[in-house]
């Protein structure tokens, strides 16, 4: 009886084992259908522009395209800056260029000089000798092409997000960096919130350990918004596209957390969405029927990330359901958890943190810590950046600072003939999931490769710095 009893347990070992590695031979298989995505080679004569420096500029000239609201925002906020110059404005509509220029004379500045009117005057900016810098807040579809021609006319390119939309588009841009020696950074401004900004310092100084999973999104329902766009182009891009089409507040955070392509490099992608029902509603709710059965982005997309080092990503996007707005903001490390939304607070061992921070008081990794505690701990790795210009930045504003943090560092670095906090492979990065998105949910959430558009040197650069003056 023991004999057998001992001959099933070994046989049912057996067929367990059996099956574990069939199982596995099939996750192989699965493995192998990743959708292979193309990277161009290199043209000849070019190499990449990691860490790239240009000549310091002593007085940034800038040039202006695009004068909504976005864009007027900006033009507002670098009446603040110093050493810096409006040179031109440009936009379709004169009585935004009119706006701005009022706006420039309130400030005591020069008038600027003025384009409008043809759908392409932006063009005529470009080719001005005068300007150093040109600062894109358009529609989406003209990023690329403007960022294009303004780094063949020399000049360095700073556009809002997201700066490209197609894979085209991105190596377009890429190559075009790379070959003309420009700077071509996106307008990326959630990395500068002082949330992550101070986050992201203690995360370079080690104090989460090995981060392992990270979170981002835009979940912000854009119903009071939707008519704010000229000519409704952005209604118009969701209604013709699928996939998450605005990742980049999510990613870009999530990505200077995790060191891509200075350690790490996204992998795979894989995305899935839920049928589109509250657009169709509120397109139908205004008379549009016919659009209202066109929409092809989904209620809530989510994308799933893997890096070459096994880290993992997770990007929501959802601009139509009625909900608090929110960017996530998550990380998970094997010595503690970071969250933003919906709130912010630290979860960390009182036995690993300084009792100045603690206070005496013990706590663990399983709840968030005292928020006094948050508040000390959160003081002792503020951000160099952020001691320097907070009280400035709250003054001024934008997104409660964080923009003319962004239009700051810029500024800075172009000055002082440095690297900019966001090169031209972020935006490539960040940007791609569009396309990427896209492909994975058309093929049924099949896998996608995400390009390395470094070719090859995502590891040369070791961990994620902002550049300053020794």
């Amino acid at each position: 009886m023991k004999i057998t009893r001992m001959l099933l347990i070994v046989g049912m070992l057996l067929l367990s084992t059996t099956g574990f590695c069939s199982n596995q031979a099939n996750n192989s298989k699965q493995i192998d259908k990743t959708i292979k995505v193309v990277v161009p080679q290199r043209p000849a004569g070019q190499k990449d522009v990691l860490a790239l420096r240009c000549d310091p500029i002593k007085t940034v000239r800038i040039g202006f395209v695009g004068l909504g609201a976005r864009g007027t925002e900006a033009v507002r906020r670098f009446t603040y800056q110093k050493n810096i110059e409006v040179v031109a404005l440009c936009d379709l509509h004169q009585w935004r260029v009119d706006s701005c220029q009022r706006m420039l004379q309130r400030a005591g500045m020069p008038r600027a000089a003025r384009y409008y009117g043809a759908e392409d005057a932006w063009k005529k900016l470009c080719q001005r000798k005068d300007i150093d810098l040109v600062y894109i807040a358009t529609d989406w579809v003209n990023h690329a092409p403007i960022m294009l021609y303004a780094m063949e006319k020399g000049k360095h390119v700073a556009c809002e997000v997201p700066a490209a939309l197609t894979l085209d588009e991105i190596w377009k841009v890429v190559d075009t960096a790379e070959r003309t020696r420009r700077h071509c950074m996106m307008l990326e401004n959630c990395v500068y919130d002082f949330f992550e900004i101070t986050t992201l310092n203690m995360a370079r100084k080690g104090v989460f350990g090995d981060i392992t999973h990270v979170k981002g999104a835009y979940n912000h329902c854009l119903w009071d918004y939707w008519g704010d766009y000229n000519d409704n182009w952005r209604m118009l891009y969701n209604i013709a596209n699928r996939g998450d089409v605005y990742p980049t507040h999510g990613l870009g955070p999530a990505c200077q957390l995790l060191n891509i392509h200075r350690g790490d490099r996204m992998q795979t992608l894989v995305a899935m969405d839920s049928n589109p029902v509250s657009l169709p509603a509120y397109l139908s709710m205004h008379g549009k029927d016919a659009e209202a059965k066109a929409v092809k982005n989904g209620e809530q997309t989510l994308t799933l990330i893997r890096t070459v080092n096994g880290k993992l990503i997770h990007i929501e996007h959802n601009v139509a359901s009625p909900r608090p707005y929110s960017r996530m903001y998550q990380l998970s490390g094997t010595r503690g958890f970071a969250n933003k939304y919906p709130v912010e607070g630290y979860a960390l061992e009182s036995k690993d943190l300084p009792v100045e921070v603690t206070g005496g008081k013990q706590f663990t990794a399983h709840e968030y810590m005292p928020e006094e505690s948050m508040l000390k701990l959160m003081q002792m790795y503020k951000d160099p950046i952020v001691k320097d210009m907070e009280q400035k930045a709250k003054e001024v504003g934008g997104h409660g600072g964080m923009d003319f943090i962004m239009d700051s560092r810029l500024i800075y670095c172009l000055r002082n003939g440095l690297p900019l906090d966001m090169d031209v492979y972020d935006l490539a990065e960040w940007c791609s999931l569009i396309p990427l998105t896209k492909l994975s949910l058309e093929n049924g959430s099949m896998p996608v490769e995400v390009p390395d558009f470094t070719r090859g040197a995502w590891n040369r650069i070791k961990g994620y710095s902002h550049a300053f003056v020794e």
